[in-house]
C-alpha cells in the first residue's frame, strides 16, 4: 500500500493555444517529463469527488474560506477494474498552502471501505494515521459520490528542483451521474478544446525563467477549481430550468450567491 503526503503552493493559469505552444518551446531547457509521461505522452486521471447530499463541501470551497477540504477517489485507469489500484485522497488548503494525504488500495477495497469502513491490510504506521484521518472525516461528513471529473495531463519536474512541478490539463470532463470509476470516461468539457489549465506546484517560489516567460506571454494567475467549475455549471443549468435555490446557492442575474446557513 503506497502513501503520499506533501504541502505546497498550487498556482493556476488558463492558457490559450498560442501561450501553451510558446511556453512548451522552452520547457525542455528547464524541466524533465514526469515518469508517467512515457515517451513524452500525456496520461489520464480519473476522479470521483464525494460530498454531502446538499453539496456542503464544494459550496464552502467556493466561498473561499481560509481553510477548506475535500475528498476524492482517483484512478489512472479507465475504466478501472475491481483489482485496479486507486488512491483515496484528502486534500486541504490552509491559507494558500495545499496539503494532500492519500492511501492506495484496489477499487474493490475502496468500495468495501466506503460501505463498511473495513480497511485493507495496513503495513505502515503512516498509512494507519491517514486512515484514522479518513475515518474521522467520514464520521463528520455523511458523504456520497457526487461528481466525476477526468482529464488528460502532461506533467514536468524541475531539473534543478524536484519539488517544482508543472502540469498541463486538457479535455477536463465532468458529469454528475454514473459515479463510479468502473464506468468509461465521458461527459461535458469544462474548458475549451483550445485551452490548457496549467498548474504551478512549488514548495517555495517560482523560478525566474518561468516568471519572465509568463510575463512575456501575458499569462496571468487565475482562480480555477475543476470541481468548483463543474458544480457552478451544474447550478447554472438547473437555474435555467427552474429559478429556485439549489443546495444553498441562489442565482441572481447569472451570479452565484452562497447561502452558508444551510
Amino acid at each position: 500500500m503506497a502513501i503520499n503526503t506533501f504541502a505546497r503552493k498550487e498556482i493556476k493559469f488558463l492558457l490559450d493555444m498560442h501561450q501553451y505552444e510558446e511556453l512548451m518551446k522552452v520547457i525542455d531547457n528547464y524541466m524533465n517529463p514526469d515518469k508517467y509521461c512515457v515517451g513524452g505522452k500525456e496520461y489520464g486521471i480519473y476522479n470521483i469527488y464525494y460530498d454531502t447530499s446538499d453539496d456542503f463541501l464544494i459550496r464552502e470551497s467556493l466561498a473561499k474560506p481560509y481553510y477548506k477540504e475535500k475528498i476524492r477517489l482517483r484512478s489512472y485507469y479507465s475504466p478501472a477494474s475491481p483489482d485496479s489500484p486507486v488512491f483515496l485522497e484528502i486534500k486541504k488548503k490552509i491559507g494558500g498552502i495545499v496539503t494532500k494525504r492519500r492511501v492506495s488500495m484496489t477499487l474493490a477495497e475502496s468500495d468495501e471501505y466506503f460501505a463498511t469502513r473495513h480497511k485493507p491490510e495496513i503495513k505502515k504506521y503512516i498509512t494507519g494515521q491517514v486512515f484514522t484521518e479518513l475515518d474521522a472525516f467520514l464520521a463528520h461528513y455523511p458523504i456520497q459520490p457526487k461528481q466525476y471529473i477526468s482529464y488528460q495531463r502532461e506533467a514536468f519536474f524541475g531539473k534543478d528542483n524536484g519539488d517544482f512541478r508543472l502540469t498541463f490539463d486538457r479535455k477536463i470532463t465532468d458529469r454528475r451521474y454514473d459515479l463510479h470509476l468502473s464506468e468509461e470516461s465521458y461527459g461535458n468539457y469544462i474548458i475549451g478544446a483550445d485551452q490548457r489549465l496549467m498548474e504551478v506546484k512549488v514548495s517555495d517560489s517560482m523560478p525566474a525563467w518561468l516568471v519572465e516567460k509568463l510575463s512575456e506571454l501575458k499569462i496571468y494567475k487565475t482562480s480555477f477549481s475543476k470541481y468548483g467549475r463543474a458544480y457552478t455549471n451544474y447550478v447554472q443549468e438547473q437555474a435555467e430550468k427552474s429559478p429556485i435555490q439549489i443546495s444553498g446557492i441562489s442565482m441572481i442575474s447569472n451570479k452565484i450567491l452562497m447561502n452558508r446557513s444551510v
